[in-house]
């Protein structure tokens, strides 16, 4: 899961500007469109887009349940004068969320490295039960399939990447025509990347491979492209859509933004966090449980200076004040770290940690040893230690999907039929999505507070006794929660 946020873009276009102005004698180059995210007291006034329009700039998105509109101009001094507009709250340029790269790219993983090779598909099996660890774990090898699988009633969103809508797995549960996306350009919520489909086999597939709740519907709300980042004003649009909709569950697999509060606003309330903020307290008052994953850091979130020496020393980047990682560390979500098949103990290498954590969900790893080495030399090269059947299996798209130095094309290239070894934390959010999912099919009168409740109650306690950093209340599990249900 971990690409660097636009910030680096930012930095990139500002030193760019700085030496086409010191060439003196040369035409300077069009002005080119910036976007920005504005976000208003309350209510939008009647007039945001003549005050917009006055300032320089033209409207591009409207998000009005929560106040948030989208511009876009040429005009270098836009922000500065829409600033001075006294319904504005805060407004900033647009930031870029993207999906994480895999956490192997601490070790400058490359494609086709021989322990992904070693692993193999039989394209004529019936079922891949037997290799999905994860899933015998959440559901106790399948008896809380017998309890609840979910109903097509209860919806969870996907905001991700999209869904392959003719999977074999997933086309009886995933909603074409409910679908969404928010990627300006494009038209459909298909699956190009991988990531989304992989995400939603997690929650409801059924079929070789099994999800949560394999009677659960899926709904894509798609904000990623086949590659690149998707914009703040595209989530909070997706937030808000899938909340008007009806969905019981959202999961967001999204991390690799770090959110540099002191950075972009003097009080630490950029637009973006605002947008963040109000559609997530929009969701849950709409009824909604959200759910997103930690981020594969290996940071603490105790902690908010903790990521200053963090981007120092992986991108270079000097940042004033604390950071902070979002949608993980939005109030209201359910915040997910990722857990592995061979420890109680300890979770995976690649994942945040920290008081934010709700629970854990099993998103998988490399294995034991690959533990042991990158722990002792998290700059170590191990790629060779590899298991990539510690990792958890879910559905992939079944056409060509992504391209570049796309996450989930590292992992899977056709050769596995359709299916994908993937690990991080965006795997371990729709683990915990699917109990949330089902917990709504059983009780669809509980609240999201009594949704996150019966999640962390049920979960089984591994690590410390009780709550603790790494796992928050324990390891989500379905079974749990049904067969106690049961009892009632």
């Amino acid at each position: 899961m971990k690409k660097k946020l636009a910030l680096l873009s930012i930095f990139t276009m500002l030193c760019f500007s700085l030496l086409v102005g010191a060439q003196t004698g040369k035409t300077s180059a069009a002005p080119e469109k910036e976007y920005y995210l504005l976000a208003y007291k309350g209510k939008l006034p009647g007039n945001y887009a003549e005050a917009i329009s006055k300032a320089g700039g033209t409207v591009e998105r409207v998000i009005p349940e929560v106040g948030i509109v989208q511009a876009s101009s040429t005009d270098s001094t836009f922000l500065s004068k829409v600033k001075k507009d006294t319904n504005i709250q805060s407004a900033g340029r647009e930031l870029e969320a993207y999906l994480e790269t895999d956490p192997d790219d601490k070790v400058k993983f490359t494609p086709g490295t021989p322990n992904g090779e070693k692993v193999t598909l039989d394209a004529n099996a019936d079922s891949y039960w037997d290799k999905q660890w994860d899933m015998h774990r959440l559901t106790n090898d399948g008896k809380s399939y017998q309890l609840n699988k979910g109903n097509k009633d209860t919806v969870v969103a996907v905001i991700d990447t999209g869904i392959d809508f003719s999977h074999p797995d997933l086309k009886d549960n995933a909603d074409l025509a409910g679908s969404k996306t928010f990627v300006p350009g494009t038209t459909d919520a298909w699956d190009k990347n991988g990531h989304g489909t992989h995400v939603a086999g997690s929650i409801a597939a059924n079929g070789k491979v099994k999800g949560v709740g394999p009677e659960l519907t899926v709904r894509a709300y798609r904000v990623f492209g086949a590659t690149g980042g998707a914009q703040q004003s595209w989530i909070t649009d997706a937030i808000v859509a899938a909340a008007n909709d009806g969905v019981e569950v959202i999961n967001m697999s999204i991390g690799g933004w770090r959110w540099m509060a002191n950075n972009f606003d003097e009080k630490g309330d950029s637009a973006s966090m605002v947008a963040y903020h109000r559609a997530v307290q929009y969701a849950i008052q709409k009824g909604v449980t959200v759910v997103a994953s930690s981020g594969n850091d290996s940071r603490d979130l105790n902690n908010p200076h903790d990521m200053k020496a963090y981007w120092k020393d992986t991108y270079g980047i000097d940042i004033k004040g604390p950071s902070r990682v979002v949608p993980a560390q939005i109030p209201g979500v359910i915040t997910v770290s990722s857990s592995n098949q061979w420890s109680e103990n300890g979770i995976a290498f690649y994942s945040n940690y920290g008081n934010a954590i709700d629970v854990a969900g099993p998103g998988g790893d490399n294995g034991p040893l690959y533990d042991q080495l990158y722990r002792q030399d998290p700059k170590g090269d191990y790629l060779n230690k590899r298991d990539f059947t510690y990792r958890t299996l879910s559905t992939y798209p079944s056409y060509p999907v992504g391209g570049g130095n796309n996450a989930t094309t590292q992992f899977s290239d056709g050769k596995w039929h359709g299916y994908s070894y993937l690990h991080g934390t965006s795997m371990a959010a729709p683990k915990v999505a699917g109990v949330a999912g089902v917990i709504k099919a059983a009780h669809p009168e509980y609240s999201p507070a009594q949704v996150a409740a019966a999640i962390r109650q049920s979960a089984i306690d591994f690590g410390k006794v009780g709550a603790d950093p790494l796992f928050g209340k324990g390891e989500a599990n379905i079974y749990n929660f049904l067969a106690n249900d049961k009892k009632k």
